[in-house]
């Protein structure tokens, strides 16, 4: 145990002091745990983001990723981000809840749906017992490069 605390609080100086080049990284470092869900009435297994990813929470940050719209391929305000592309994405099965977000843009501007990667600057947001599922959402989002 003090092995592994040493181990992330490297990685997290590390992170802290050189800069992050891919936040993604840190953002899948998730606590997966199962637990009774009464309003479902089963046993799900809940994410908790790990000591990595909450460094940034409630900062700036800057991720690439994909658009995987909520309403048809169309210019929109609020849609989902995935680290990978639609027919990779965590809804098909090939990857995990931490691997997408939700985005809200900064004053509503919509973005036109793209099937290429696209990288996006905003705020971070760790959620807590999101009803969504989605341990994270991106707050006024803005297209930093296509």
């Amino acid at each position: 145990m003090k092995r592994i605390g040493l181990i992330l609080s490297f990685t997290v100086f590390v992170s802290l002091s050189f800069g992050q080049t891919n936040i993604w990284n840190d953002l899948s470092m998730v606590q997966k745990t199962k637990a009774y869900d009464p309003n479902y009435g089963i046993e799900i297994e809940a994410l908790e983001a790990g000591i990595i990813a909450l460094q940034h929470n409630n900062k700036e940050i800057e991720l690439s990723g994909y658009i995987i719209p909520l309403t048809g391929k169309i210019e929109q305000s609020h849609f989902m981000f995935s680290r990978y592309p639609q027919n990779m994405c965590f809804f098909c099965g090939k990857a995990g809840p931490e691997s997408a977000m939700q985005v809200f843009t900064a004053e509503q501007k919509k973005l036109k749906f793209r099937q290429d990667k696209i990288t996006l600057r905003g705020t971070l947001q760790v959620n807590h017992d999101e009803a969504s599922g989605l341990l994270y959402t991106l707050q006024n989002a803005v297209l930093i490069k296509e």
